[in-house]
């Protein structure tokens, strides 16, 4: 079954290690294959990355993109060790994201990350 991925105009796609960039038209792609695949939306650089959560986001996002956890287990684990000893309310969503790490389901553990992220945001505005 093809991943069926819709994209607006200039929207870009990260597919392995490859970037593509849609033309001026809204274009439909039909994707078969195994390769990690992201929107432009979901996609954070260390520059973006400006926060605890996006931080972890980020290295869940890299080992996505590789498809390897080992070479950034050590940093993800203090960077989620960090957040959980700053905010022990943060446990259940860690613990979320490290379960689909170790089952090997990296695009779910970015969604988990992803409502790491949006509670993070929300702690930080009911704390203002």
């Amino acid at each position: 079954m093809s991943l069926k991925v819709e994209l607006k105009p200039g929207e870009r796609l990260l597919v392995g290690n490859c970037v593509i960039t849609n033309s001026d038209q809204r274009t439909r792609l039909f994707i078969d294959g195994k390769a990690p695949i992201l929107r432009e939306k979901d996609i954070l650089t260390p520059d973006t990355a400006d926060s605890p959560a996006k931080r972890i986001y980020l290295a869940v996002q890299l080992m996505y993109i590789y498809e390897d956890v080992e070479r950034l287990q050590k940093d993800y684990f203090q960077l989620v060790n960090d957040i959980v000893t700053a905010a022990p309310s943060t446990t259940k969503l860690v613990d979320e994201i490290n379960n689909e790490i170790l089952t090997g389901a990296l695009y779910k553990a970015l969604k988990a990350a992803k409502k790491l992220i949006q509670y993070e945001q929300d702690l930080i505005a009911n704390a203002t």
